[in-house]
């Protein structure tokens, strides 16, 4: 595994963003939110990434692998959390030496995973959206990947939170507070948003049709991945008098009960959910 170096981590990545990717039979997974607070879901990931060696298919993380990430800094942390942040990134990064790669897409949570992680974990880092083409020989098909919180366009407080969140000037400026403080900051805004979320219509915290449509159009595409929202669901529905089609991926919590958790795998020509 490569060096990592803290003062290298306090900048974001600056890797060229995949507008198209391709693949051959991907594995989809989003919203993991590992922590060192949910070791089972952290000992199913690792239990995953075994499985997946040598199956000559791709993994494809979109967003939130961490239930939050403060700096690729936290990598040479000792808290328990970093602990984990360490061994997934050990983990991802021997999948992809056996010859699985790894496709990385930020989410909410985790929108500072940063150059450092993405050589650490052998990852490469897809842009939000990004085209997908999966053509396995017998069957193909084009998609639209997404961590999906763009289109949660009803929740305008989030929206303005998602702006500066992403914006380079804003992350710079954060990850240039020592590492404590920043977990801080990241817990106070926890609190404040899951307070904030006990008292929201549960229809303005998810896609509207309008951005999803939006979305599909802008790309040419018919099909959209994505997670966030956690409700999981196959969607079926029609686009300028077109069939479409909108696959969400789960949550993982295999510490609660009952337990949840899985994705999407391409099998067969097609889509197939599994479960954890």
């Amino acid at each position: 595994m490569p060096e990592i170096h803290p003062a290298a981590a306090t900048v974001p990545a600056r890797v060229p963003a995949l507008e198209r990717v391709a693949l051959h039979a991907p594995v989809f997974v989003s919203d993991l939110h590992l922590s060192a607070q949910r070791p089972r879901s952290v000992q199913r990931l690792l239990a995953l990434l075994g499985a997946l060696h040598g199956q000559g298919g791709e993994l494809v993380i979109l967003g939130d692998l961490f239930e939050y990430w403060a700096g690729d800094d936290a990598l040479a942390g000792a808290e328990p959390d970093d602990q984990v942040g360490t061994a997934v990134a050990q983990a991802l990064n021997a999948l992809v030496a056996a010859g699985t790669p790894v496709y990385l897409m930020h989410g909410n949570r985790d929108v500072l995973l940063g150059a450092a992680f993405l050589q650490a974990s052998g990852a490469r880092l897809l842009a939000d959206p990004c085209r997908a083409h999966i053509d396995s020989g017998a069957a193909a098909g084009e998609f639209l990947l997404s961590h999906g919180d763009a289109y949660c366009t009803l929740d305008l407080r989030y929206q303005a939170f998602r702006r500066q969140a992403r914006d380079a000037a804003f992350q710079a400026a954060f990850l240039g507070q020592p590492l404590a403080q920043r977990r801080a900051l990241i817990g106070q805004a926890r609190a404040q948003s899951e307070a904030g979320k006990q008292q929201m219509d549960q229809e303005i915290m998810d896609v509207t049709p309008e951005a999803v449509g939006g979305a599909l159009r802008s790309a040419g595409l018919a099909r959209l991945v994505h997670g966030h929202t956690h409700r999981p669901a196959h969607h079926r529905f029609e686009l300028d008098a077109a069939p479409a089609q909108r696959w969400v991926l789960p949550d993982w919590d295999l510490d609660t009960d009952p337990p949840r958790g899985g994705g999407l795998r391409w099998s067969d020509g097609s889509l197939q959910e599994f479960t954890l």
